[in-house]
């Protein structure tokens, strides 16, 4: 079958025309990014202002000199400066990584420590009567409060792509399987900025079907300019599959080159997290050295003192919610306030799962008639409107609040803070061989499959999110994922 949508024969000409006028999504992006810019000038400059105001104030401190009060109206503008420069340096205003990922953030936070460390060894070599109180308040300030806007930036072009802007149009180059994974996933993830307006592929399959998931395939993957110039894509996307040999991936950039479309390579790696993976050239090579999966990491010392250090200070905390809670549930039927099940941890060993009692006393009779009669069969079970909840019982699995007993869990070492979800025998025994590795960590209160959906998530989907956790730890992720659950919880995003 002939391909319905493939692109009609234009000249040359017609095609450098058509790809002149392009609409690149990288102008509207720079403008954005431009405006970020101003924002942080006005962020950095306010945290100047506030810290100076701060060290008078402290009485504590030993007052500045006149000479020090002098120079602080020099030193301001200085300091703010050479933070811009530091932010730029690192990539904070590149469009490559702006709007996903955690770059971004990292760029932030990499070009404070450096802006703080530059103005602190200069005040040293040139020996400035600058209050060093002054200087760490400028910082400890101005870094947080820089993440927190970045972050509400973040969201609102989050919003904006949700509504069809700022996406780059993208032509997906490869064989069949491999766009129509990386179809979905940019389908899925939408934020990311990308959207998939034609695919190309090897020529046999491009005449086999009209369509990959809903995306016109436009051509075969020789004509991958003219389907740029065809749909005004800005962007080509080079999945598995597309060409035999290093050869016709050169000549597409051969091909592209002066067209203002930008040729991204996604390698057959989505599963690795990126500070896995190192690029090395050699012999004209671009050579991917990928790190072993960190799953000795994730069960590390590390990992071990943050989970002590964060629950004693999270249970000190919340102890008046626990307290409230358990009187709650005391009271709305007499039973007992904490439920126990056993679950699934670390290396297969059962453990006494805790949770504040969110069912009916005799929920775990009734749950295989329920099960029965909603013709379920298999893992992840979840009911959305389970007649075992309690009133109480609603509002606290609304809000997640009926897990905060794992923090004793936690404590003991049968839990972690972030980790795979724990589950029942009867779970685990339909694991796959390569399931079972979700097992060489301790579970945690929270994890990946909780920020990106919770109960909503197949078990599949879960399932892979866990893996994909088990082999890229990290304690940045760590805090990404608890930061993530914070808002997940407060939304009551796909619980019940």
């Amino acid at each position: 079958m002939a391909v319905s949508q493939s692109i009609d024969a234009v000249t040359e000409r017609q095609t450098e025309d058509a790809l002149s006028k392009t609409p690149h999504v990288k102008r509207g992006v720079r403008m954005v990014l431009a405006l970020i810019a101003v924002v942080d000038v006005a962020v950095l400059s306010a945290a100047v202002v506030v810290a100076w105001q701060l060290r008078l104030s402290v009485v504590t401190w030993p007052a500045p000199s006149e000479s020090g009060l002098a120079l602080a109206s020099t030193a301001g503008p200085g300091v703010v400066v050479t933070w811009l420069l530091a932010l730029a340096r690192r990539g904070a205003y590149s469009t490559r990584v702006f709007g996903a990922g955690v770059e971004e953030y990292r760029a932030v936070l990499s070009a404070s420590l450096e802006a703080a460390g530059f103005v602190g060894l200069f005040c040293y070599l040139v020996n400035l009567d600058l209050s060093r109180g002054f200087v760490f308040l400028v910082f400890a300030i101005g870094t947080p409060t820089l993440l927190l806007w970045r972050y509400l930036a973040r969201q609102i072009v989050h919003l904006v792509r949700a509504h069809g802007h700022l996406l780059h149009r993208v032509v997906a180059v490869g064989g069949r399987p491999a766009v129509e994974e990386l179809v979905g996933i940019l389908m899925r993830e939408r934020r990311i900025g990308f959207k998939v307006v034609g695919a190309c592929l090897p020529w046999e399959a491009a005449m086999a079907g009209a369509t990959v998931r809903g995306v016109p395939v436009v051509g075969s993957v020789e004509s991958a300019r003219l389907a740029c110039a065809k749909l005004y894509a800005d962007t080509v996307l080079v999945a598995g599959g597309a060409y035999e040999s290093s050869t016709g991936l050169r000549r597409l950039a051969w091909d592209l080159q002066g067209s203002n479309v930008e040729l991204v390579v996604v390698p057959s790696l989505t599963e690795v997290a990126g500070p896995r993976i190192h690029m090395r050239p050699v012999a004209g090579l671009p050579l991917l050295h990928l790190r072993e999966p960190q799953v000795d990491e994730a069960g590390g010392w590390s990992k071990r003192l943050f989970d002590i250090i964060g629950t004693s200070i999270a249970l000190v905390l919340l102890s008046p919610i626990l307290l409230a809670v358990a009187v709650a549930i005391r009271f709305e039927d007499g039973g007992p306030v904490l439920f126990r099940q056993r679950r699934i941890g670390l290396g297969g060993s059962e453990f006494a799962c805790l949770k504040f009692r969110s069912m009916s006393a005799d929920a775990e009779s009734r749950e295989l008639a329920l099960r029965e009669a909603a013709g379920h069969s298999g893992p992840l079970w979840k009911m959305e409107a389970d007649p075992r909840v309690t009133r109480v019982g609603r509002l606290l699995r609304r809000y997640s609040i009926d897990e905060l007993p794992q923090l004793l869990n936690v404590l003991m070492g049968d839990m972690s803070l972030v980790g795979p979800r724990p589950q029942q025998a009867w779970e685990v025994e339909s694991y796959s061989a390569s399931d079972h590795r979700r097992l060489l960590v301790c579970p945690g209160m929270t994890g990946l499959w909780q920020v990106s959906g919770r109960s909503r998530l197949s078990f599949e989907e879960a399932i892979r999110l866990d893996l994909y956790y088990v082999d890229n730890w990290s304690l940045t992720t760590d805090l990404v994922i608890m930061a993530k659950t914070l808002k997940a919880v407060v939304a009551g995003n796909g619980a019940f």
